[in-house]
């Protein structure tokens, strides 16, 4: 794996002078690069293959699937305005979406805002409760898990928030934040919990002695590691990585994507990886899956979703990317699409993605069209590649 570059260290805010320093990367299109650095080699390869990584004495081995969800859905109900309250059409920021992750990898769930990627990452933790659809957790179907069994849960199954000032209590300490886990779940580590949290605050790049310094002194950076370090306090197997670094700057987000790396081979965690950011999600993602009005649209592995994508969503998506190149982005088409995301209550019948897609408004026949507007596509392709589209196929243009 190729870490994002970084250079010397350089304070993240006013108070990173008194603690640990987090280095910039060099510059914004490291990404990118780095992202091929890290795809050279065996196309389509997942980094849990790699030889520092050992299969772990465990229910589920390295490679093997851990999480699983089937159909799931999440509605918000909704209520017609008036004087009496009566039921209306539901919110369906999530409609029937199908997934699953082997341990030790990461699966990138990438989308315009709105999409639902952030609700479906928020609703396999059971954060949100599912309003149907299954989520099996090594084996074992855990959708209605609630009580005990939800505690036990919480301990294997963790979030890092998008927002790494509103996750965090300003009435607390970072000490009390971090060591929070321990006391919910009644654990007492070796040597105490004081000693690991400033064990944990090390590792994750923080000065220990500031253990009982408050949020609001700490950076955005610093704060988001702080999240970081309670999220792997339990040393759990799954983590949902809510858009962790789009609140960032661009250096800032290369040393926390790298952090991450770093603790998903110490740790042999598996993510889920939310974010709209494609650069990001080609470097740190084995498979990518692209969400639109709730559904997900193509699932593939890294390479091959980036260099033969399939659906006109995923393809319109890629040729937004901005290429480091001036030659190369002054000649490149774009592939626009018209109008705006539709309304999650009332989607558009048929293929939701048929009242932006170019290739429905500009290749179809009106007989394709009506089975666009008529028939829901069903996911085609094989285990390294499906796309929920009638008439998938690539681009006529290059998209990246």
């Amino acid at each position: 794996m190729t870490d994002l570059p970084t250079s010397g260290p350089t304070p993240d805010g006013p108070e990173a002078a008194a603690t640990a320093t987090e280095a910039p990367a060099s510059t914004e299109s490291a990404m990118p690069d780095a992202s091929r650095d890290r795809a050279s080699g065996a196309s389509g390869a997942h980094r849990f293959s790699r030889q520092r990584r050992k299969a772990a004495a465990d229910d589920v081995a390295l490679g093997e699937v851990i999480l699983e969800v089937t159909d799931l859905k999440k509605h918000f109900p909704m209520h017609a305005p008036g004087i009496i309250r009566r039921a209306g059409d539901p919110v369906k920021a999530v409609d029937g979406i199908s997934f699953s992750v082997r341990k030790g990898e990461t699966l990138g769930l990438v989308g315009e805002s709105g999409c639902g990627k952030s609700t479906a990452g928020r609703t396999v933790l059971q954060l949100l409760a599912p309003t149907s659809g299954t989520i099996r957790y090594q084996g074992k179907d855990v959708t209605n898990a609630d009580g005990k069994e939800l505690r036990r849960l919480r301990k294997e199954l963790q979030m890092v928030f998008q927002d790494p000032y509103g996750s965090l209590n300003p009435r607390q300490t970072v000490g009390t934040i971090i060591a929070a886990p321990f006391h919910i779940q009644g654990i007492k580590p070796e040597g105490g919990i004081k000693a690991e949290v400033q064990r944990l605050m090390e590792r994750v790049g923080l000065n220990p002695e500031h253990y009982n310094r408050f949020p609001h002194e700490f950076s955005g950076g610093q704060r988001q590691r702080i999240g970081i370090a309670r999220a792997v306090a339990l040393r759990p197997k799954v983590i949902v990585c809510d858009e962790p670094v789009s609140a960032l700057d661009v250096s800032i987000q290369a040393q926390v994507v790298n952090l991450l790396e770093d603790l998903q081979d110490e740790f042999e965690l598996t993510y889920v990886f939310v974010a709209h950011d494609l650069a990001v999600i080609r470097h740190i993602s084995d498979r990518v899956a692209v969400m639109y009005l709730g559904k997900i649209m193509e699932l593939a592995t890294r390479d091959e979703l980036y260099e033969n994508p399939l659906h006109p969503y995923t393809q319109a998506l890629l040729s937004a990317v901005p290429i480091p190149d001036p030659r190369r982005e002054h000649k490149r088409e774009r592939i626009l699409l018209k109008g705006d995301l539709p309304s999650p209550i009332n989607p558009p019948s048929g293929c939701v993605f048929h009242t932006r897609c170019p290739r429905y408004r500009e290749e179809l026949s009106e007989s394709e069209r009506t089975r666009c507007t008529t028939e829901v596509p069903a996911i085609q392709g094989d285990s390294d590649h499906t796309v929920a589209c009638h008439f998938a196929g690539p681009p006529k243009i290059e998209v990246l």
